[in-house]
């Protein structure tokens, strides 16, 4: 079976503490509970969370959706991105089947971002091992004032932003993000295509704006 992989990369730095961090945490328990539901998602999403704060750690790897559990999350310390890029890279050269003129591997994977502030690390190294790798479709939110989407448009060409990081906007985030994975798993089950830009995705809410 050709998994699709998803990766979260959840900003867990002191500014997301309180409202943003349960917001987070709300969001994926009702993300998981959602595919759970879809069909395709059950059989096809495989979804890793990875956090980044003074350092970065994978709390999850790779996990189908019925075998999922969230555990918890804490608000605390600085904001190492680069860091995380670079796990990142790493993690979906490990867990990620690739193809080979044996077998076909999985799908491309899909690595969704949120932060709400600035990187602390030397986070451009980590974007080199992360864009070495060319391995994945990905999206990044900048949410609220204190993200800058300059330096995800770096990252990706898919950068959305919030006015705010409250409970509603990142409630929505996750909403399109569930959607998202939905709408993929879906395409890559009934066609073998897998998504190349944001447009194909499922247009986002209106607290989620793109940034061009």
């Amino acid at each position: 079976m050709r998994r699709l992989p998803v990766y979260l990369l959840i900003d867990t730095s002191g500014s997301m503490t309180g409202e943003p961090i349960e917001a987070v945490k709300n969001g994926v328990q009702m993300m998981i509970s959602s595919l759970r539901q879809n069909p395709q998602a059950i059989e096809t999403a495989f979804l890793s969370v990875i956090t980044f704060d003074t350092t970065a750690q994978q709390i999850i790897p790779l996990t189908d959706l019925a075998s999922f559990q969230m555990v918890d999350l804490k608000a605390t310390g600085v904001t190492s991105l680069g860091e995380a890029l670079r796990l990142t890279a790493n993690k979906i050269t490990t867990e990620v089947a690739q193809t080979t003129t044996e077998q076909k591997g999985d799908w491309k994977p899909l690595v969704f971002i949120m932060t709400d502030g600035i990187p602390t690390d030397n986070w451009e190294s980590g974007l080199e091992e992360f864009k070495k790798a060319k391995i994945a479709f990905t999206v990044a939110c900048a949410a609220g004032g204190g993200a800058d989407a300059a330096i995800l448009k770096r990252i990706t060409e898919n950068v959305v932003s919030l006015d705010t990081a409250d409970s509603a906007s990142i409630g929505k985030f996750f909403q399109w993000v569930t959607a998202s994975i939905g709408v993929t798993s879906t395409k890559v089950e009934d066609s073998g295509k897998e998504f190349t830009n944001l447009k194909e995705l499922p247009p986002p809410p209106s607290e989620l704006n793109i940034v061009v």
